[in-house]
């Protein structure tokens, strides 16, 4: 059996040119980064503004095993599938972050026949958008400490500094650390700390950005300290939004590139769900919905993270209407809620599957909260036994669901044409009739306890002393109507990675409520949910290598 980086190094690649031109796009539509991916140009999506816009199709998932439920793979091959059945289509999905490719994951382009491709580039250094975003983070954050060190002419309190540094790395080690040290000519000592890149606000920023003018403006939102009388200083203030903006004009544009059968694919943009909204750039979804009949998008880790925030937060910031969504369910996830270990999910265990398809059900409950069409895509693995695929397909069905059998990863698009033909009939003429969770204007405690009572099942929720602090400074600072981010563990429905299932009567604990006013949202933090990562025992980096001709090896 081939690997995923051999299986992605075997595919046969068109030039970007050509795939850029199967979608209406002209060479001079495109700036190349090499033969295979391209940035689309600001005056090219501008051309597109009068054309209508095709169909979108939301991928979403159960609550995930820790390697992940192959909810990327299942987004591509259904992009495959549907132009297999001559719909034309495009895939919208996120860019990976080099701290999980180097930890837990491998490599997150796809997997086996449906990937995107050069894998081993966007997995790695891509076209360089991870790295504007880290530059323009850390700039900020060095002129922030700068302005401090002379004179201090914001009076700015280095106690109450927010604003973090960032690196595309998962290393728990920076998670706190105190900088300044050494004398007074090496700045002003203070705490400080590093996030991963895709927790950083500039990151969301870019993913909710229509146009360079919109992404400048957010910046300059972008709360990083208070004054010493308890005044917030945003980025305008200290007049650094032009100079950060222009660190990201080229990371704005949407990258092009194929998958493995040629099918062609927007990759950016690389929000954490379970820290960010999780959802790929506005500005490639837009743009694919004007070059495409249908386009298929995902939203990260589990339903009641990315769905729920795809929904609530990114729907009405880039007025998308979501025609239905596909939730993807494994049979080995399924008995991880049912109390297997990890180590033994590929054993067959129909007891387990029974008592995990509580699981399940929530995520489908969760999905008529939205009022939306659904397909549930069984990703097949090769573990799993005839009979614990029928339990999965016979349980939605009863629950009202039509589900099918997927197989992408050995099948490429031919995995799913099932699947394919089920969500075009279901889309139809479909008009869209999004509900919203909340309205946004609603009490910030009210919008919490909204989305931890419905989507993952709570009982109620508990502020801490720090939370309640900043809930007075959200008041009195008037950023209450703003929509809710919830920073949450992938783990589980509840804010407790150990319960799986189905949980219920559980406390939802939120420990802050930060204010990223450049984004657009809260981000209620509950549990001990990090923003930097920490890498496993064994990391995946021990799998990765380099032969003497360059060539990449043990990405996944």
């Amino acid at each position: 059996m081939l690997s995923d980086i051999e299986i992605a190094q075997s595919a046969k690649m068109k030039k970007i040119t050509e795939i850029a031109e199967s979608i209406g796009l002209s060479a001079e539509d495109i700036e190349l980064y090499g033969d295979y991916k391209a940035k689309i140009k600001f005056e090219a999506i501008e051309n597109l503004k009068d054309r209508s816009d095709g169909q979108l199709i939301l991928v979403s998932a159960i609550t995930p095993t820790p390697a992940g439920e192959g909810k990327t793979t299942v987004s591509i091959g259904l992009a495959q599938a549907m132009n297999k059945l001559g719909k034309k289509t495009i895939a919208a999905i996120r860019e990976p972050s080099l701290g999980p490719i180097f930890g837990i994951k491998g490599g997150a382009a796809g997997g086996g026949y449906s990937q995107v491709l050069p894998m081993e580039e966007i997995n790695l250094h891509f076209t360089g958008d991870m790295h504007a975003v880290t530059s323009a983070n850390n700039n900020l954050a060095a002129l922030i400490d700068n302005s401090i060190y002379n004179g201090n002419p914001y009076h700015i309190n280095p106690r109450t500094v927010t604003w973090k540094r960032v690196m595309d790395v998962n290393d728990r080690s920076l998670r706190n650390i105190v900088i300044g040290l050494g004398g007074k000519t090496q700045g002003v000592p203070r705490e400080d700390g590093f996030d991963i890149t895709p927790a950083s606000e500039i990151m969301a920023i870019l993913c909710l950005s229509n146009d360079l003018e919109e992404l400048k403006t957010k910046i300059g939102n972008i709360i990083v300290a208070q004054t010493y009388d308890n005044e917030l200083i945003k980025v305008k203030d200290m007049k650094l939004e032009g100079a950060i903006t222009s660190l990201l004009k080229d990371a704005l544009k949407p990258n092009l590139v194929q998958t493995t059968e040629n099918t062609p694919a927007f990759v950016h943009g690389g929000p954490f769900a379970n820290i960010a909204q999780g959802t790929s750039s506005i500005i490639a979804t837009k743009a694919a919905l004007k070059l495409a009949d249908y386009v298929v998008t995902e939203a990260g880790f589990g339903f009641d993270l990315g769905a729920e925030k795809f929904f609530d937060i990114v729907c009405p910031y880039g007025k998308f209407c979501t025609s239905a969504v596909i939730l993807v369910a494994t049979v080995r996830a399924i008995k991880h809620h049912g109390g297997v270990k990890i180590k033994d999910l590929s054993t067959p265990n129909v007891e387990a599957v029974k008592k995990g398809l509580a699981n399940l059900d929530k995520h489908l409950e969760n999905i008529r909260k939205f009022g939306m069409k659904s397909v549930v895509a069984i990703n097949k693995f090769y573990t799993d036994t005839d009979e614990e695929l029928q339990l999965v397909r016979e349980f939605a069905n009863k629950n009202g669901f039509d589900a099918t059998i997927v197989d992408y990863w050995a099948k490429g698009g031919d995995g799913g044409i099932e699947l394919a033909e089920k969500v075009t009939n279901l889309i139809g003429n479909h008009v869209c009739n999004l509900n919203q969770l909340y309205r946004w204007d609603s009490p910030v405690e009210e919008k919490i306890l909204t989305v931890a009572r419905e989507i993952y099942g709570a009982e109620k929720i508990d502020f801490s002393t720090e939370a309640k602090r900043d809930l007075r400074l959200i008041k009195k600072n008037g950023y209450s109507d703003l929509p809710i981010c919830i920073a949450k563990t992938q783990k589980s429905l509840s804010d407790n990675p150990k319960l799986l299932g189905k949980p219920k009567d559980f406390l939802v604990t939120v420990r802050r409520i930060l204010i990223a006013s450049g984004a657009g949202f809260l981000i209620p933090i509950t549990g001990d949910i990090m923003r930097m990562p920490g890498l496993p025992k064994t990391p995946a980096a021990l799998q990765i290598d380099i032969d003497e001709s360059g060539n990449i090896k043990g990405l996944f």
